[in-house]
């Protein structure tokens, strides 16, 4: 499921750049760019496309054809022995609300209830960081910085075994759950 954000933005395409997300990755396919920010430069210097949708527009059409399990898949190839602790912590978020959406990106797994409250990253072939937004709470125990995740989440746990979930996780992943209203 997109998250609303993005299908709004992909909705506004044509009124904000005169064109629809499919006109451009088309226009964009017909170009022998392969990286990210060259597509994203091309558009804005081209089109005059706006920093946010320039980048909006190539991620999309960088991810066209790759479904979710695919994502999640390539997040985890040579890290499967991680897969089963993945498994258990997406089990646990989506329990805590029939409002909670699952959406896995390129080299991490958004956990949104009205807004992001967990980000979940396969960080090496041995640890999962498991990002959270817990304003206000001092960084105690296992809850970390949040190190790479910079703003988009407060803090983290490293996880390396599913044995390592337990009550102090569950509380700290149900407390940004229930702060993200």
């Amino acid at each position: 499921m997109m998250e609303p954000a993005l299908q709004t933005m992909i909705d506004n395409l044509p009124e904000k750049t005169g064109k629809s997300l499919a006109q451009w990755q088309a226009l964009l396919a017909q170009q022998n760019l392969s990286k990210h920010g060259e597509m994203v430069k091309w558009l804005k210097s081209e089109y005059q496309v706006s920093h946010g949708y320039a980048n909006t527009i190539v991620s999309l059409f960088r991810d066209q054809g790759e479904s979710e399990a695919d994502l999640v898949e390539l997040q985890y190839r040579g890290k499967e022995q991680l897969v089963p602790l993945y498994n258990q912590l997406i089990s646990l978020l989506s329990g805590f609300g029939s409002d909670v959406t699952i959406t896995p990106k390129k080299s991490t797994v958004s956990v949104i209830r009205k807004h992001q409250f967990a980000l979940i990253k396969p960080a090496t072939k041995q640890r999962i960081d498991l990002g959270l937004k817990l304003k206000g709470v001092e960084v105690q125990g296992i809850l970390q910085a949040s190190g790479p995740f910079g703003s988009m989440c407060t803090h983290r746990i490293q996880l390396q075994h599913d044995a390592e979930i337990n009550e102090e996780v569950v509380k700290w992943m149900k407390q940004a759950y229930e702060a993200s209203v």
